[in-house]
């Protein structure tokens, strides 16, 4: 057996290192790890999928799953390192003594992991690359394949590897340096005039400049792959970047398929950069119109994830708009509204908060917010990043625009995504919280069989479970409503071609009731106590004419609880 690799959480891997690593873990511990592809991505590389399950307890479809991803976004890269963190966690504290090493044994042998740690590997082969660009998703262009003949297009103009920004003096400019701080560029104030101004551009090259105007064109790239899932899918017109039909993206179909084929996948968190806050659903509906014990189940999982990450968990249609007229949906609709599947979005590191900014409204903050906070990120720069954050302006001749200055917040490398050193840091906040999730689904257990003569041919089997995890068997509310999951289904596998076997009561295959888990549904306290004290349980029952000393296989199956499968002696 191979040694197990040791990541590093300090630098993010491009496609072929990453994929080595992968493999490297499934070769080192094959019986906790495989590697699959889901797909291929738009310019054809494979989209993997890391199945985690300790295949000596059983396969990875016969047990509940959690199901995690990352980097659907370009650059927002310590997704993927968030996500190849978990799975270190995972592998090297399985079988370990400690309290975390049981935790993780118990979850690896009765629950299934579905790790994709770069679900977008084309955005983000194209945000590492030596001259980087920094596209929101997918690079097909979308939804034009023209390039642009005109206006700024955002690049690396200087060949040092950042797309900063640059100022340019100009009278009729936005901002002016600060009267104590010349780097930090501030806004004019309402009425202001005679002063030195500058005009704030994109670091960036344009085409036919006429010398007066300048627009920034869009990306070429045009596709926001988080906007292409199918639930309450909308066209260009309303949600940007959406796509010409629902799942039209190879990348998006891929996850799709994946999941509505693995109808065991009872949670879920999709990783994202940055704010520093968990999203919970819904992202098209108010609280007021979610189904009441859906939200209660929401709420108690998201403090919990507060608890173990310090990040504020929140709204996303109360409180993550990027404007209060517009709705955002994506991932997390689809998982929860169409397949009522638990689904949390973390928006990983805040630099904010870094710099000590107390009480940010997340998106209102990119509005408008105090000098002080400008002040307070170029401290934080200065002392903790050295200077890098926030780069000094460095005179440049720009071929269009003559002399320039480039500099400003560089925002790849510390908006978007911790500095190196704070990487790992922000992906060790998750992984107990992730344990907590998975080992909350509910997990069907034998409880035991029965077998009754009731004459010298005649049998009656029974076959008791009972679902032994805090979630109930259909995980949501919206799971009920939505028809995707049925109760717990009973099988018995009579021989084929036997005539001295035969079913008289019963059916080969029949649905159960639906199985509730141990989570309370009221306090202790409640004048109106649950009647249904036993409703995790459930049985299946047949009369069967056979020989005696005939073995006959049985099975009981819940989609998000898992298979348990046993065999009856007919003694």
């Amino acid at each position: 057996m191979a040694a197990l690799p040791i990541p590093r959480f300090d630098e993010f891997y491009r496609y072929e290192p990453l994929t080595e690593l992968l493999f490297a873990y499934s070769q080192a511990c094959p019986n906790l790890v495989s590697v699959r592809s889901i797909g291929r991505s738009h310019e054809g590389r494979e989209i993997w999928v890391l199945v985690l399950t300790n295949t000596a307890t059983g396969a990875d479809v016969d047990k509940p799953a959690f199901w995690l991803d990352g980097n659907i976004h370009a650059a927002e890269l310590t997704a993927s390192t968030t996500c190849l963190y978990y799975l270190h966690h995972l592998i090297s504290g399985y079988g370990t003594p400690d309290e975390q090493g049981r935790q993780v044994t118990q979850l690896l042998d009765t629950r299934a992991i579905y790790m994709v740690p770069r679900l977008n590997p084309d955005g983000a082969e194209l945000a590492l690359a030596d001259r980087p660009r920094h596209i929101r998703s997918s690079t097909r262009p979308y939804p034009y394949d023209e390039q642009p003949v005109e206006g700024l297009t955002p690049e690396d103009v200087d060949g040092d590897g950042r797309i900063l920004s640059m100022r340019v003096p100009d009278p009729h400019g936005t901002y002016k340096k600060h009267a104590d701080e010349p780097r930090l560029l501030v806004a004019r104030e309402p009425g202001e005039f005679g002063g030195e101004y500058y005009r704030l551009l994109p670091e960036g090259f344009i085409k036919n400049h006429d010398g007066l105007t300048v627009t920034v064109n869009k990306d070429r790239e045009g596709l926001d792959l988080n906007r292409n899932f199918p639930s309450e899918w909308r066209q260009e017109y309303k949600q940007v970047g959406a796509g010409p039909f629902p799942t039209s993206e190879p990348e998006v179909r891929a996850m799709v398929e994946f999941i509505t084929t693995h109808p065991n996948i009872g949670a879920a968190i999709s990783y994202h950069t940055h704010s520093g806050v968990i999203l919970r659903p819904m992202g098209g509906h108010s609280d007021d119109d979610m189904i009441p014990e859906d939200l209660w189940a929401y709420k108690r999982f998201s403090a919990l994830g507060e608890k173990h990450s310090g990040y504020p968990a929140i709204s996303i249609w109360h409180d993550f708009k990027y404007h209060p007229k517009e709705v955002i949906t994506g991932t997390q609709d689809w998982v929860y509204e169409h397949l009522g599947a638990l689904f949390w979005v973390v928006e990983l590191w805040s630099p904010n908060k870094e710099a000590g900014i107390e009480g940010y409204k997340w998106i209102d903050w990119y509005r408008d917010h105090s000098v002080e906070d400008d002040l307070k990120l170029l401290k934080w720069s200065d002392e903790q990043c050295g200077g890098k954050a926030h780069v000094d302006w460095t005179a440049f001749h720009h071929p269009q625009l003559g002399d320039v200055e480039i500099g400003g917040w560089d925002k790849m490398n510390y908006w978007r995504n911790p500095p190196p050193w704070l990487r790992e840091r922000e992906a060790a906040r998750f992984p107990a919280w992730m344990n907590q999730i998975a080992l909350s689904l509910p997990k069907l257990e034998l409880l035991r069989t029965e077998v009754r003569a009731l004459g010298p041919d005649t049998w009656r089997i029974r076959l008791a479970v009972a679902n032994s995890g805090y979630l109930p068997a259909y995980v949501t509310k919206r799971a009920l409503e939505r028809k995707v999951v049925r109760g717990v289904m009973f099988e018995i596998h009579l021989p084929a071609l036997d005539p001295t076997v035969s079913l008289v009561s019963g059916k080969e295959r029949m649905e159960g009731p639906q199985l509730e888990g141990h989570g309370p549904k009221s306090s202790q306290q409640a004048f109106l106590p649950s009647r249904e004290l036993t409703a995790d349980r459930a049985v299946g029952e047949w009369v069967v004419r056979a020989p005696k000393g005939t073995r006959l296989a049985l099975t009981a199956s819940a989609e998000r609880a898992g298979t348990v499968r046993t065999e009856v002696s007919l003694d």
